[in-house]
């Protein structure tokens, strides 16, 4: 894949933000209309509801945050557990002193 082409999750991410900007103008849109009608009551009401029902998509996207922090979160953790197998172990194998245990070492080669 080259530079210029995007992930599957970039033009997914991409696709959301638009999504969600389309929605957020379209929740503000009303708001701003009531803001600048100059019948009271019915401009109050309109921005009361349009300010509830855009909290309530607020509240819908800061909730699909904190899930994909869980689930990035949970790919953090197999990422490091992958990578952590992929390194060496190292003197694993060495034993601890005064615990009796001793590792032979065997030479196949012989004078």
């Amino acid at each position: 894949m080259s530079q210029k082409e995007s992930s599957f999750f970039e033009r997914e991410r991409d696709r959301l933000c638009t999504e969600i900007t389309a929605v957020m103008r379209t929740l503000t849109e009303p708001v701003l209309r009531a803001l600048t009608n100059h019948s009271t009551t019915q401009g109050f009401e309109e921005l009361l509801s349009s300010s509830n029902v855009l909290n309530r998509k607020l509240e819908e996207v800061l909730g699909m945050t904190r899930e994909y922090e869980t689930i990035a979160a949970l790919w953090k953790s197999f990422h490091e557990l992958m990578r952590s197998h992929n390194e060496p172990l190292g003197d694993h194998n060495r034993a601890v002193p005064g615990t009796g245990a001793h590792i032979v070492s065997t030479s196949s080669s012989r004078p």
